[in-house]
Formats: C-alpha cells, sequence, structure tokens
C-alpha cells in the first residue's frame, strides 16, 4: 500500500472517529449541568419543567404587552418573535416591522394557544437534549452514582399457582409482561431514567443514576398495579356534571362529593385519565360515578393485543380472561347490558367502552384511536403483574464516590501515557516521538468507538484502558526492533522501514489477535465488570493495532519524504 492510500485511509478514519466523539464533547463539555439534570430526567420532570417555563415566560409576555408604549420582548423570549412571523404569514397578516410584546401575543388567538407553544418550544429542546444523552459514552453507576438492583422472577411460584409447567413461551410471556410492568411504573414515580434489562432466563437487571431511596426503589418494584373492571352509573355522573358545572369547588381532594345525595351508596367518583403529548397520564377534566366494588379483577386476563378489524380498518383491542374471569364476565355483562364498563388502573379511569351484550372468555372492545388503543392494549397486558418479583441483590453507590473513581482513573490513565510516553523517548529517541503520537491517536480512538457505539465506561474499563496504554506500545517495540536489525544490516531510512513494518506484520497482528479473541470470550462468558473491561481491551487493541500499521507508518513516511536520511532509533546506530 503507498503512501496516498495509507493517508486517505488515516484521515477517513479519524474524521469519523471525530464525527462519533463530538456528541460526548458536547455533552460533557457545552451542555450546562442544570439541562442535563433535566435531559436524565423523568418525563414527569420535563413535562412540570416546560409548565413552570411556559407560565413564567406567558406572565412576562402579558406584563410587557399591558405597558403603556411598545415594550420589546422580554429577554430570554426573543425566540418567540420567529414564532409569530411564521403565525402571521399563516393567517394571512401583514407582519409588523418590528416586533414587540403586544404584537408577539397579538398573533396567537387565545392564551391557552401562547401557553401550548411556549410549552412546545422548552419541551422540544430538552428532548433534543435527552436524544444527544443517549448517543453519548455513558458513566457505569460506579462513575456516576446511582443503586443497582437485581430481581428475580419466581417463576416456580407461578407454575405452582397456575398448577402446570411453564412452556418455553409462556416464560417468554411472563418475562416479557414483567419487564413491561416495571417500564410502566418509572414515570408515574418521577424517576431519573434507569436501566431496566433482561438477564439471564429469570432475572432483572435494573439501574437507577443519581441518588435513589432503597425503599421508594423497593416499593416501585415490589408494588402491584390493581387494574379492575368497574360499571359506570351514567345518571349519576351526568347529575355530577350538572352540579360541578355551577359548583366547581363541590368536589375535594379526596374525590368526595359536597352535596352526598348525588352518588348513590356502593359508589365512588373516579378521574378519566388519558396519555398527554408526553407520554404520561393527564386528567381529561371529566369525572366519572363507578360502582366502589370491582366487577372484573385484571388478574384473570391470559393475553390482551390490539387488532384491526377485517372489514373496517378500524382498531380493535381483544383480551382473553381465564374460565373463572370468563364466567364473572359474562354475568356482570349480562346484568350490565347498555352501560359503560370503565377500565381502572391504581384508582385511575383509562378508558371506557359500551357494554353491547353478554361477554364470556373473549372479549373485543372498539371505538378508540391507534394511540388509544395501543396504550389500553399495554395496560390490560402489563398492569396486573403475572409473576412475583424477588429481590436478589442491591447496591447504592454515592456520586462523590463516583466522582473520585473518575478523577482517580484519568489520573491513572495519564500517569500511564507519560510513563510509556517517556520510556519510549528515552529508549528510542527521535522514533519514540513516533510511538507518542500513534498512543495519543489510539486513545483518541478508543474514546471515539465507545462514544460511536454508545457503550458504558465503567471502572473496570477505565482499568482496561490503563492495560491497553501500555499493550498498545508492544506492537511499536516489535516494529522498531525490525527496523534496528535491518539499520544495522546497512540499509538505508526507506529500505530499512519498508522491511521493518513488513517483516513484523504477521507478529503484530498475532498479538493483537490472540488479545482480542481472548477478551471476545471475556466479553461474552463474562458479566458486569469483567465484560466493560473485556470489551475495552478488545476496543484498545484493535485501535492499536491500526495505530501501529497505519500512523506510525504514516509518520516514517513523511519524516522520508522530507530527505531524512537516517532513523533516530537507537543509542547504538548513528
Amino acid at each position: 500500500m503507498n503512501k496516498a492510500k495509507r493517508s486517505l485511509i488515516v484521515l477517513v478514519v479519524l474524521a469519523l472517529a471525530a464525527l462519533f466523539l463530538l456528541p460526548s464533547i458536547r455533552w460533557y463539555f457545552f451542555t450546562p449541568k442544570d439541562e442535563k439534570i433535566l435531559a436524565t430526567g423523568s418525563s414527569e420532570q420535563i413535562r412540570e419543567y416546560a409548565w413552570r417555563m411556559a407560565r413564567n415566560d406567558l406572565a412576562e409576555l402579558e406584563k410587557a404587552a399591558r405597558a403603556p408604549g411598545d415594550e420589546p420582548l422580554p429577554a430570554g423570549i426573543e425566540w418567540m418573535a420567529d414564532r409569530a412571523k411564521k403565525l402571521y404569514k399563516e393567517l394571512g397578516k401583514a407582519a409588523p416591522s418590528s416586533w414587540t410584546a403586544k404584537s408577539v401575543l397579538a398573533a396567537y388567538d387565545s392564551r391557552k394557544t401562547a401557553m401550548s407553544d411556549i410549552e412546545d418550544h422548552y419541551r422540544t429542546r430538552i428532548l433534543k437534549i435527552k436524544n444527544l444523552q443517549n448517543t453519548v459514552v455513558q458513566l457505569g453507576l460506579d462513575l456516576s452514582g446511582g443503586m443497582s438492583v437485581v430481581i428475580r422472577a419466581d417463576l416456580p411460584a407461578l407454575e405452582a399457582k397456575l398448577g402446570h409447567s411453564l412452556s418455553l413461551s409462556e416464560r417468554e410471556e411472563a418475562m416479557s409482561r414483567a419487564l413491561e410492568v416495571l417500564n410502566n411504573r418509572i414515570d408515574k414515580f418521577g424517576l431519573t431514567e434507569p436501566v431496566i434489562r433482561r438477564q439471564g432466563e429469570d432475572g432483572i437487571y435494573v439501574e437507577i443514576p443519581g441518588a435513589a431511596d432503597p425503599e421508594r426503589i423497593n416499593s416501585i418494584i415490589m408494588g402491584r398495579g390493581r387494574l379492575a373492571f368497574h360499571i359506570v352509573d351514567d345518571e349519576a355522573t351526568a347529575r355530577l356534571d350538572d352540579y360541578l358545572t355551577t359548583n366547581p369547588a363541590g368536589i375535594g381532594a379526596d374525590l368526595k362529593v359536597a352535596d352526598p345525595s348525588i352518588v348513590p351508596a356502593g359508589y365512588v367518583v373516579r378521574k378519566f385519565y388519558k396519555k398527554d403529548k408526553y407520554g404520561l397520564d393527564e386528567w381529561t377534566g371529566r369525572y366519572l360515578v363507578i360502582t366502589e366494588q370491582p366487577g372484573l379483577d385484571g388478574n384473570t386476563i391470559q393475553r390482551a393485543e390490539r387488532t384491526n378489524d377485517p372489514i373496517t380498518g378500524e382498531p380493535n383491542i381483544i383480551f382473553v380472561l381465564d374460565n373463572e374471569g370468563g364466567e364473572i364476565f359474562y354475568a356482570l355483562t349480562s346484568a350490565n347490558v347498555g352501560k359503560t364498563l370503565a377500565v381502572v388502573l391504581d384508582d385511575r379511569i383509562k378508558a371506557g367502552a359500551r357494554i353491547s351484550e353478554a361477554i364470556r372468555e373473549s372479549v373485543r372492545m372498539t371505538g378508540f384511536s391507534v394511540e388509544e388503543s395501543a396504550n389500553l392494549a399495554l395496560i390490560l397486558r402489563s398492569a396486573a403483574l403475572p409473576v412475583e418479583l424477588v429481590v436478589e441483590s442491591q447496591q447504592a453507590i454515592g456520586a462523590s464516590l463516583g466522582e473520585d473513581s473518575i478523577e482517580e482513573g484519568k489520573r491513572a490513565v495519564l500517569i500511564g501515557l507519560l510513563a510509556v510516553m517517556a520510556f519510549m523517548l528515552v529508549y528510542y529517541k527521535g522514533a519514540g516521538i513516533n510511538a507518542a503520537l500513534a498512543q495519543v491517536v489510539n486513545l483518541y480512538l478508543m474514546l471515539s468507538i465507545l462514544s460511536g457505539f454508545n457503550l458504558t465506561l465503567t471502572l473496570p474499563a477505565i482499568a482496561g484502558f490503563v492495560l491497553t496504554v501500555g499493550m498498545s506500545v508492544d506492537a511499536n517495540v516489535i516494529i522498531f526492533e525490525r527496523i534496528k536489525e535491518e539499520l544495522l544490516a546497512g540499509k538505508g531510512r526507506r529500505a530499512a522501514v519498508e522491511a521493518g513494518f513488513g517483516k513484523a506484520f504477521w507478529a503484530v497482528m498475532d498479538g493483537n489477535i490472540t488479545t482480542i479473541i481472548a477478551a471476545l470470550f471475556l466479553a461474552q462468558l463474562g458479566s458486569g465488570p469483567i465484560q466493560g473491561f473485556a470489551v475495552s481491551l478488545a476496543i484498545g487493541n484493535l485501535s492499536s493495532l491500526f495505530t501501529a500499521l497505519f500512523v506510525s507508518r504514516l509518520l516514517f513516511d513523511f519524516g522520508t519524504d522530507r530527505g531524512l536520511k537516517g532513523v533516530s532509533i537507537s543509542w547504538r546506530i548513528k
């Protein structure tokens, strides 16, 4: 391979590495700390932030618009001028020569529209940062601090409950539903976004970054969402609507109505919820009067899925009950044909459907949008946890301990890098500069691969990097020693470099390939810290192989093209 092709390959690799590394640089060095905290928070926290900022900004805008004269836009919301331009254009109105608080506010047809627009601005901005965070080098709990929990699904207990051994598909279904339940509860409790993944046949691994309360985490993991079906009293609901129209404060936070005659005995009031644009439960403003005791418990659901009607194409929800549940549901629907059936999860009404006929085990629900039907099918599948979860182990790591580990890791890499550079410069003279530059490029490539593939950096991974820093000069040592032999045999610079790299090629390849194979086996067979160490070791060997065979060779070629005759590579060779 000639120097031009080698230069092109090196430039392309370095450019790709820069693209891979750019998101991590933007996240860790140019994103403000408060925005990082928001981006790593839950959807509940992002929604609260967007609401708060929208209320504050709109209040400032309205205050400036009410002031005499033409007040300019308050500081921080100058972006609204661009949005107002689009709105004026959509309405076919002539845009003003200068944007003031009055002219911007006039672009909106209502206060609600302005509020929604400002909220969308902040939501979009934070979600963009959140997406950026998903493409950077992730820090493991041992570096960022937080809590890890290993959970085991008690499949034998489920077998005992069902009275038969679980098939492979039943085991997979039970684990999938358990994972859905845990994921579904995260935003409800406002936790920092965790990592939840399957581990082995019956294990679930949960990582929760930041400060975490073990008791609260256990209540989330071990709690059981209660799904049930209730009958709606449509007449009492209509009376309640009429009453609240004239008495808005007639119902308390505990959902008790001031006039007890409105809600019959044996019935309660519950709020009706829909998913908002954040994917969170949002009260629709409606109240429904439902039976206090559920007509059917959700634990009787065996499976649920969303389908499309073969004739109309409209989305349907089909769920199947066990034999006992089918008999109860048949009796319930037979006695309440024409009434509304409410799906209630943890005292929140999620959906309602009109009972058109008596139904047994197989239930079909219609009248929902595609998104609503998908959400309801998920609720029916996952709300009633089919298998008990047992906490196997918990580990909490303080954020300060993680920061100390990062500093110690950086110090170890830096000391190792400087020590290796010093040795190469002293022992190999000018060629040591070549090796030192290759080491810097090697470290740069390792970090870019971590960032590009969104890998997690842990303390064992840093140990793998430190080991790689020491091992990566092995290839340079082998190549340099071969070049020395060629120089001692009387060859010139160009011929010695060519022969040195050619004869050392297979020795370098063999040494690195065997290490990479060992690292791959460790990554496949190991878990946790061992896996992190193995991955970083494999990445380090791959990048060091590239820098030794391409970057080092290119640096020698540049020296030869500049007219250098000899090679400064040994104290014994002049």
